[in-house]
């Protein structure tokens, strides 16, 4: 997998995490929002992180979906522990050496040096201070799907934490502490900065571009050098196919690879037309997965699950309106109870369907889903019918008559 570098995107980012930026914002926290898969990940790890550290700061990365099983918290805390253990490790072995069971930082902060490495003794702010101060340079913490934090109550906790260390570090003109929060899914993140009760209630997020025709022309001129029996490329077409690609590097260099492969067998086609054949296919396996996903579900389950596509943000799972919309679509009576009961069925899917927050906000777990319900309700090819019909069954825990729960 090749690397296409964006370094003038990642200068760019980082002027405005220095606040040198007129009338920007990123100061207090940069918030990127970009698909699964896009690329999004790479960046921030070989693009981003490198001019963090070029320009001076030090640099603590953490993806939150490294160890699912893991709270997201402790994570967070890991990372910072890692970069500060290093710089504190000669301090340490010189306390040590003096029989001291703590050591001073910058004349201000004492750590224990037996939990140097250790979040357990130290707070979140507190840890990010002495990085700050041990490495006499500014911080930045990178936290990639930074949305997963808001799973668990310490998560919740942790982004609390760390917007109290940006506003003890940070002064006007003087940024100690820069926030890179990432995530896959707009809406998931958007619950970071869009309530009062929101860690960094008023930020903003932004959109982080896609890769687009400089990458196109940069795989082009690669496939030249290496290929030039096959110049001149067909820039446009692989653009064509990148969007249907949906902008997905590992897939789009998946299928230019099969189709420059000697065992590709290409008679009479072009590559480029192969690598386009290719994307529409992976688009159609796409939905088809969706929509087998989508009719497996009990009838309450999908009415559950149309109803948070149709609503987004604005979903409630419980109230008049909502349950109305579920006895239209199900043969029954419908209560609370059944719809907790369907929710937590989508939630334990593997893969999961639907995503919940620690204060009991629901998200549909994968974004690319929004984007197929809204081009089929655009085409008004919904909700998706099972060629075979109906099962003629009730479905056990919402439309038997006799359900001892019904209302």
């Amino acid at each position: 997998m090749i690397h296409f570098s964006r370094q003038s995107l990642a200068q760019e980012l980082v002027a405005a995490l220095k606040g040198q930026t007129v009338f920007g914002d990123a100061h207090n926290g940069l918030f990127l929002a970009a698909p699964r898969r896009t690329g999004k990940s790479t960046f921030l790890q070989a693009d981003l992180k490198p001019a963090l550290e070029a320009a001076g700061a030090v640099v603590a990365y953490v993806d939150l979906w490294a160890d699912p099983r893991r709270d997201p918290g402790a994570l967070i805390a890991d990372a910072i522990a890692r970069a500060l253990a290093p710089r504190l490790g000669v301090v340490s072995r010189a306390a040590k050496a003096a029989g001291l069971d703590s050591v001073t930082i910058a004349g201000a902060l004492k750590i224990d040096v037996s939990k140097i490495g250790r979040m357990d003794g130290v707070t979140l702010p507190d840890a990010l201070r002495a990085l700050h101060e041990a490495a006499r340079a500014p911080v930045a913490l990178i936290v990639d799907e930074a949305q997963h934090a808001l799973t668990s109550e310490a998560g919740e906790a942790t982004m609390s934490a760390l917007k109290s260390a940006r506003d003890q570090l940070n002064r006007p003109g003087e940024v100690n502490l820069m926030l890179v929060m990432s995530g896959s899914d707009r809406d998931k993140l958007l619950r970071l900065v869009n309530t009062n009760g929101a860690p960094f209630y008023g930020s903003q997020i932004s959109r982080m571009p896609s890769l687009g025709r400089d990458f196109i022309d940069h795989v082009s001129r690669l496939i030249t050098a290496q290929r030039p029996d096959l110049a001149p490329v067909d820039a446009a077409l692989l653009l064509q196919a990148f969007d249907s690609f949906g902008h997905r590097p590992q897939f789009f260099m998946e299928a230019l690879g099969q189709a420059l492969s000697p065992l590709s067998g290409l008679q009479g086609v072009r590559f480029e037309q192969a690598v386009l054949q290719a994307a529409k296919e992976r688009q159609d396996a796409d939905e088809a997965q969706m929509e087998s996903e989508y009719l497996a579900l009990r009838p309450l389950e999908q009415a559950v699950l149309w109803r948070l596509l149709a609503q987004g943000s604005r979903f409630r799972p419980y109230d008049g309106e909502a349950l109305r919309f579920y006895r239209d679509q199900v043969t029954g009576r419908v209560t609370p109870q059944m719809v907790q009961r369907a929710l937590e069925s989508l939630r334990e899917r593997n893969p999961a369907l639907v995503w919940k927050s620690a204060r009991g906000e629901y998200a549909v777990d994968d974004a690319a889903m929004h984007r197929w319900y809204e081009q089929r309700a655009r085409e008004e090819r919904w909700p998706p019918v099972d060629p075979q019909g109906p099962l003629a069954m009730y479905d056990d825990e919402a439309t038997a008559p006799d359900d001892k729960n019904a209302a």
